[in-house]
This record gives structure tokens, sequence and C-alpha cells, in this order.
């Protein structure tokens, strides 16, 4: 159902998608808008009138190419449906058969009114079109095909357009009953249209036919030969029993023609082991780009590999570079401005600073601070805890955490510090041993009024920037 148009309900052909999710052959919209103003989609209409929207106006403009569905429906197996044709093969290649198809009904070019099945064009152009003429351009008469033929076999010396006289590309378009001053070309078909192809276009895409349909163009040109070779087998001979000298001329340009058809023939064996040749070389080559494209796959996973190696590294020579190991710890925040803000919004409700240590192989902690506030302080102070951490050393170490924990926020015109300190609750979780990589929080919620931090009394804040200072007590 999705490869079908909701105008026509044929195949999509050049599907466009409208804003509500439907397809059109690009030709239906066209037609639907030019014909209809404000034209809704008939399928809203159809799923549920109660939820048409503006999406629902089709209009050229808001309608874009369906490329993954037009390319789902080129590859769609499908079969010619023309009676007595077992044609099959994929959507894409079924427009070029359309016009070779050889039990097709086309219209007989000369206009004569007749639908004739392709493969009988030529039978029917000889023994049944009625505008089948042919004038000759020495007498100026206007022959059927049969009495244009019957002519040559006539006892006095046929005139200047009959076979014994003509050249060889007269004689090309006398076999296409043309007329002998016509040259064998059709403006926009293709040149073999006089013998049953039907395919038309743009002077690239016949070019681009031609190339493609030497095979079926050979057969068409072979089973126009032997309707001509039937006929002259049945042509009466001469009251002497001799064949007239025009039939012999007919029958060796015959001859010369099947022997052109025959080098085309060796042409397109040779073109067809060129196209393998090809396509053992292509394959070649793709199992080499396989190869090289596992080579580079491999590279980029050890490139990955290499790389997380350096950010750990980076890490952890940033981490040597920061970290403190005398319980002693120097946290300085940038950007405060925005920090703060994003506290506020609830962007980034709290900070974690860089870990540190009481000392060498000591209790591994960190700081946690809300700009904003967090408990008791939420939107009026700024609040600061303290983290005790999971650490390589926790099985050597006295637990619970008994070490007494100051905080400072200093004045940077060294004039008043903020001073906050307590002694850990030794029967609270925060203190014990930890289990994950963090314990919970404790400290200050209440450690700093937000309108002192915000004073211009004050350079708790300077150059959008504060300093925190936390020292635990090791003796």
């Amino acid at each position: 159902q999705k490869y079908l148009c909701n105008n026509c309900n044929n195949i999509l052909k050049k599907a466009l998608q409208t804003l509500c999710g439907h397809r059109y052959c690009s030709a239906c919209l066209s037609w639907i808008v030019r014909n209809n103003k404000n034209a809704i989609c008939q399928k809203c209409k159809e799923e549920d009138p109660s939820t048409l929207s503006e999406g629902s106006l089709l209009a050229e403009e808001r309608a874009f190419g369906d490329a993954a569905i037009n390319k789902e429906i080129s590859e769609l197996k499908v079969h010619c449906v023309t009676l007595g044709c077992s044609w099959s093969g994929i959507m894409k290649n079924f427009e070029e058969h359309q016009s070779l198809c050889e039990y097709a009904l086309i219209p007989c070019h000369t206009g004569c009114g007749h639908m004739v099945m392709r493969k009988k064009l030529a039978d029917h152009l000889e023994n049944g079109c009625v505008n089948n003429v042919t004038m000759c351009q020495k007498c100026k008469r206007s022959l059927s095909s049969s009495e244009y033929q019957a002519g040559w076999r006539r006892k006095p010396e046929p005139c200047e357009c009959s076979p014994s006289t003509f050249l060889f590309s007269e004689f090309l378009s006398f076999l296409f009953q043309q007329n002998c001053s016509t040259p064998l070309i059709n403006k926009d078909g293709c040149r073999f249209s006089e013998v049953g192809c039907s395919f038309r276009g743009s002077k690239e895409k016949i070019k681009e036919h031609e190339k493609t349909a030497v095979g079926a163009h050979m057969l068409l040109l072979l089973q126009h030969i032997k309707q001509l070779k039937a006929s002259l087998c049945t042509a009466a001979k001469a009251p002497n029993g001799s064949i007239p000298q025009s039939e012999l001329n007919l029958e060796n340009k015959l001859h010369v023609f099947e022997n052109i058809v025959a080098v085309l023939n060796k042409e397109v064996e040779t073109s067809n082991l060129e196209i393998t040749a090809f396509r053992r070389q292509s394959e070649l080559d793709q199992n080499i780009i396989r190869g090289l494209e596992l080579k580079i796959a491999e590279l980029h996973r050890c490139l990955m590999q290499k790389d997380a190696g350096l950010s750990s590294l980076h890490k952890s020579l940033l981490f040597s570079e920061q970290a403190s190991y005398d319980g002693v710890f120097l946290w300085k925040i940038t950007d405060v401005g925005r920090k703060l803000q994003d506290s506020v919004t609830g962007r980034t409700v709290s900070l974690y600073s860089p870990a540190f240590y009481t000392a060498k192989y000591g209790y591994k902690v960190c700081l946690r601070v809300y700009l904003n506030g967090d408990g008791t302080g939420k939107g009026t102070h700024v609040s600061l805890f303290f983290v005790v951490m999971r650490g390589d050393y926790d099985a050597l170490l006295p637990w619970p955490f008994r070490h007494k924990v100051t905080f400072m926020l200093l004045d940077q015109n060294n004039r008043e510090h903020i001073i906050d300190a307590f002694r850990p609750d030794l029967t609270s979780a925060s203190f014990q041993r930890p289990v994950n990589d963090m314990n919970v929080a404790s400290g200050c919620p209440m450690f700093l009024p937000l309108s002192k931090l915000q004073s211009p009394k004050y350079a708790y804040v300077k150059e959008d920037t504060l300093f925190l200072k936390c020292i635990i007590e090791t003796n």
C-alpha cells in the first residue's frame, strides 16, 4: 500500500511526500493543485476528518521528493502483463522493456489507425497498411508496398529508384518502407522505430537507449530481414524460369545487410567479454576496498583506544597537579555569575571539587557547593558540604572518619574571611567507610547569605572568581 499514489492508486511515479505524511505522484499532485483551490489531502479526510490541519493543505512547494521510496520502488520485482509476454525484472528496467516488448500493441506510424502487435508491424506494413505507399522520385508514382515490389519484376527496365540502382543508404530506407529521399532518422525516437522499437526521448536518452538495447535491436532487424526474405522466396519467377535481375540485386543487398548484422553481433560479443572482464576486475577491486575498509576500521579502533588512554593519562596528570596530600585544599571557582544562574534555574544545581587527601595514603575527600543553597539554605544562602570518598587505602584507615573540618570563604581583599567548622557525627553514615564512590555529603547548608556574597562591600567574588578553602585537622 505504501507504494501506491493516494490519488490515482497506481504505483507512485516520482513520489512526493506532503507535510501530512501522505505520498502522491508528482503529476497527480500538480493536477490536484491546478484544478482545486485550497486542496485538502483526500487521505487525511478518509482517515480522520477531525485531525485536519494546515499540514493537510496540498501545495507543490510544501511537498518534497521522497528519494527513499523512489529507490524502493525502482527495485520492486515486476512482470509484463501483456498477453504472451514472459518478461520479468525490476521496476527501473520496466520502462525500457515497454519500448521493446514484441507483444505490445502499438499504433501504426503511417496513421492508418490500426493497433498492431510490435512483432507483426513489418507484416502489417507489407500486407495490410493502406497508407504504406512509396513515391518514386523518377516517375513520381505513388505505389503500395506490394505494387512497388511487383514493379521490380516487370520486363521493362525499372526507373532509377529500383533496387538495381539504389545506394546502400537508400536500400536501408527502402527496407524500412521510407520514401526514397527520406533519411533513416526520427527526431525524437529511436532510429530503429521503423522495425518495432517505440522508445522516445531526448537525444541523450536515445543515445543511452541505443547503447543498452543493441541485442533487442538486432532481434528486431533479423526478424524484419526474415520477413523480407520470405517475401522474396514466395515471389513468382519470370516467364522464362529465371529470377529477374532486380530481385537478384535485392538478394545480394540482403546478404550484405546480414553481414553487417553479423559484424554487429561480433561487436556485441566483444562488448560482453569486456563487460565480463570489467565486472571481474570490479569484484577484485571491491574485495581490495573491503580489505582496506577493515584495516581502516581496525586502525580507527586502535586510535580510539589510544585516545581513551591519552584522556585517562590527561585526567590523571590533571588530578596529580591539583591534588593535595596534607588535608589543606584551596578551590578556585571561575565564572561564578553563570554558575550561580545555572544553580537558580536548576541546570547545574551543585558543583564538586577535585578530590584531595588528608595524607599520602590517607582519606580521600572532596567538597560540594550549592551556589543557590540546598535544604534550609535554598534560595537564601550558599551551602557548602564535605564528602568522604572511597579511596585506595580505606582498608588500612580507622573508621568512622573523626577529623575536624574547617571551611573558609576567602575575602580577596584579605579583610573578613567567612569561617565555619564542624566535627563529624560518628554515628552518621556520611563518615563511615564508603561502600559507593561517595558518601552522603555533610556540612553547612547556611554557610553564607547570598546577599553578602553579592554585596559590593566585600570581595568574596572578584573578577567573577571566588576561593574556597578546606582545612582538615589531622593531628
